[in-house]
């Protein structure tokens, strides 16, 4: 077996910045508070059962929140709302201030003027790097309304052209 080769975190950043990807705001009820941080790392796992994934950094603050809540609603971004992103991104103390927002089932968050919604419990969470990898059972989930979602691409976000 070969030696491993070192390895350049920030060509891996540039080349998969060339994969775009859909953004979304993960939030849930915790402690009653709002709570919610930026997720572009989102993924379909299973139809049967109905399963999604994302991705939270291990230094995110909002992360533990969430995963005391045992559950989360995946809020998909329009193409008008990247001051949302933004926002959720950010270490703020109070995101949701000045935002229109109101409750799924779970207890969680909807966001105002997303695309989509999925209410999801808690699966299974796993070690993944500097990531965890969580696995949620989908509740429930829908459409708000017809647009266009916000992307993520080489560092920037855009729009996608319907």
């Amino acid at each position: 077996m070969s030696e491993p080769l070192a390895f350049d975190t920030a060509k891996f950043r540039q080349v998969l910045g060339h994969f775009s990807t859909g953004v979304t705001v993960v939030t849930a009820h915790a402690q009653g508070t709002p709570v919610g941080l930026a997720v572009g790392s989102f993924a379909s796992v299973s139809l049967d059962p109905p399963l999604v994934a994302f991705f939270p950094n291990k230094a995110s603050s909002s992360w533990p929140k969430i995963e005391d809540a045992g559950h989360f609603c995946v809020n998909i971004l329009a193409d008008t709302q990247e001051e949302i992103c933004r926002r959720f991104a950010s270490r703020s103390e109070d995101k949701f201030a000045g935002l229109g927002w109101r409750t799924v089932g779970s207890g969680a968050p909807l966001l105002d003027g997303v695309l989509a919604w999925i209410d999801c419990e808690i699966e299974a969470v796993s070690d993944a790097g500097d990531h965890f990898f969580v696995l949620g059972r989908v509740r429930d989930l829908g459409m708000s309304h017809e647009g266009a979602p916000l992307l993520f691409f080489r560092g920037g976000y855009g729009r996608f052209a319907l």
